[in-house]
């Protein structure tokens, strides 16, 4: 199937395209050549740092700054050549700053909606005014009608700006940041609201969102600016990763899945190679800069405290075969460790267990921890056990309890014993493996 030039990302026809647009302020360019399409229902956001060229954007497909060069359509149609009242009745925008000069009531503020379906001269009719109070009870700011709107507080204006712009019955609506002013509980009902408008009413939202994590779980496709031009587009996993977040913002983070809706959300952090390593002792990373690889075999949260350890003391960790969405496994993914994954609650395959063989192979030290053990992930015990036989240097946590977490048939407890009859080393608590590992790493460093 060829690819269709009218229809957008989503598969649905182009209502509005931004089309090579130069755009800045004074002669000076913001915005280099950005090309954007935004589909009938779509809803679509912008992120990206602070001077990226997102308002700069926004208000260039507003009609509030022309183009240096480039052009902004709406149905194939420069927006230029549109007149304003026809713009403005299909088109309605909430800006960054709501600040309103005159003292107007909050109704007669969300009333200046209806204007570009007014006559010349023409008044209100009770159907403006009905379409204006239903906008106000949309946004939760009926009970200020009669209030006036320099008398609100900033996240009160925030919301009936948002119903000024409802109040025009628009076909895109174009928000900039329209939770910057508001609680997070607003924040949430200001984003449902408007998905919901977006899905019920079919309304096309293109939104400049600052908050990654709101844009994660809202927006059906995002388009990250930085320094003027896209650097990223598409679908929100495709779009809030470490890499592209490192790319635009120049920050490290860890990105993760909503245990519920599986979008994307970020978490602040530090990159693994940039963690904080304590040079007032005597660390491996010290002698060894992080090339000691140490391995481990987990699961079920028992591997995640010794490898965030680890990766701060500046070791090169990787982990064994988990299941995904395991406790391990996110950490695992969250802080760029190498491991093997394998679908939740299920067996490890011959394919799985030699790619853990190659994991655990090519590392200084093995660490089997305190996991349960049944046939599902037997596998991964039997890899200690195979290279604590070759002479690997082989760390085996709490063994005493195996008789408790062997699931195996005694198999588990078995296998353990021959580790530590090979050689393998037993640990009683964690600061005792930690101290195990360390020792292990100066041996080699004094090689």
């Amino acid at each position: 199937m060829e690819d269709c030039p009218s229809c957008s990302a989503n598969g649905m026809s182009v209502l509005m395209r931004v089309d090579n647009l130069h755009s800045g302020y004074n002669g000076s360019e913001v915005l280099q050549g950005i090309s954007i399409d935004l589909g009938e229902r779509d809803f679509l956001g912008v992120i990206g740092p602070n001077g990226s060229g997102k308002t700069t954007l926004l208000r260039s497909m507003a009609r509030a700054l022309k183009p240096l060069s480039g052009r902004v359509e709406l149905d194939g149609r420069d927006i230029y050549s549109i007149p304003a009242r026809e713009f403005a009745r299909r088109v309605a925008v909430l800006p960054q700053d709501t600040t309103v000069v005159f003292d107007f009531t909050v109704l007669e503020i969300v009333l200046m909606g209806r204007s570009p379906r007014l006559g010349r001269f023409a008044v209100e009719s009770m159907t403006d005014i009905s379409v204006a109070l239903e906008a106000l009870e949309l946004t939760g700011t009926a009970h200020l009608c009669d209030r006036s709107i320099n008398a609100l507080s900033g996240g009160e204006r925030q919301r009936v700006m948002l119903a000024r712009a409802l109040a025009q019955q628009p076909e895109v609506l174009l928000l900039d940041e329209p939770t910057s002013h508001l609680d997070i509980n607003f924040q949430f009902e200001i984003m449902d609201l408007i998905r919901d408008l977006n899905r019920q009413k079919s309304l096309t939202v293109l939104a400049v969102l600052h908050d990654l994590n709101l844009a994660g779980q809202y927006c059906d496709r995002l388009v990250a600016i930085g320094n003027g031009v896209v650097q990223a587009s598409g679908a929100p996993e495709e779009v809030i990763t470490p890499d592209v977040i490192r790319q635009v913002y120049g920050a490290e983070v860890w990105v993760r899945k909503h245990p519920t809706t599986r979008r994307p959300y970020v978490i602040a952090g530090i990159h693994p190679a940039k963690l904080w390593c304590d040079r007032s002792s005597r660390e491996p990373s010290e002698f060894f800069d992080g090339q000691i690889r140490v391995h481990l075999i987990g699961g079920g949260g028992t591997a995640a405290p010794l490898m965030a350890k680890l990766v701060r003391r500046g070791y090169r960790v990787s982990c064994g075969v988990l299941n995904e969405g395991d406790a391990d496994q996110e950490v695992a993914q969250a802080l760029d460790v190498p491991h093997v994954v394998i679908p939740a609650f299920s067996h490890i395959t011959p394919e799985s267990d030699a790619e853990h063989r190659d994991l655990a192979s090519a590392s200084d030290i093995i660490v089997l921890t305190d996991v349960p053990v049944g046939h599902a992930n037997l596998a991964n015990v039997v890899v200690a056990k195979d290279l604590a036989t070759l002479g690997k240097v082989v760390f085996v946590l709490r063994p005493d309890t195996i008789t408790e977490r062997d699931f195996a048939g005694g198999e588990a407890m078995a296998l353990v014993s021959q580790a530590i009859s090979l050689g393998a080393v037993s640990a009683a608590t964690l600061d005792e493996l930690l101290r195990l590992i360390d020792s292990e790493a100066s041996k080699k460093a004094d090689v």
